[in-house]
């Protein structure tokens, strides 16, 4: 299982991921962002189809190993249909945008302060849509805790796996 947590900074993806992480059994979390660090002398435009490559390759890395795989990214359309296109047809996966509202995406949480290019990029992420991109299943996690959201998720996942054996 592939579990995409799309969102802006400061939506919350980290956090729902390791809280994922320590729910469900063999699961690894690739936060895009990490991979990014490894050539951060790199323009962020050019490093973003290299990041998107080296997350597919761990992906699929993980996935021979039977793994479980969550994927931290802001993704775009484009993004969503390069992940369709490159992953197994059989490999079941799920998109999941967090959104909360601007204005509480903008505000610092906990001992994280967002710098000025933070928040320039937020506000560029929801000018663009990124945080309510038209695929997947979008949460408004404004006034969730980082449980409700994680509870969220994992009824969408359930219900999906329910349908499927409805199916059979």
């Amino acid at each position: 299982m592939i579990i995409f947590l799309s969102g802006s900074i400061n939506s919350g993806k980290t956090t729902a991921a390791k809280l994922l992480v320590n729910t469900i059994p063999r699961t690894s979390h690739i936060e895009v962002d990490d991979l990014r660090a490894m050539v951060s002398w790199m323009p962020l435009g050019e490093s973003i189809p290299l990041n998107l490559n080296n997350t597919l390759s761990l992906t699929l890395n993980f996935i021979k190993e039977e793994m479980n795989v969550i994927i931290t990214y802001p993704l775009s359309r484009d993004e969503y249909e390069f992940f369709n296109r490159h992953l197994p047809a059989d490999e079941q996966r799920f998109f999941f945008t967090l959104n909360p509202r601007l204005d509480h995406a903008l505000t610092n949480r906990g001992n994280r302060e967002l710098t000025s290019w933070e928040i320039e990029r937020i506000k560029y992420h929801y000018k663009t849509g990124v945080n309510n991109p038209g695929f997947g299943i979008t949460i408004d996690n404004t006034m969730q805790t980082p449980e409700e959201t994680l509870s969220d998720i994992l009824y969408h996942i359930e219900q999906r796996e329910i349908r499927y054996k409805m199916e059979d």
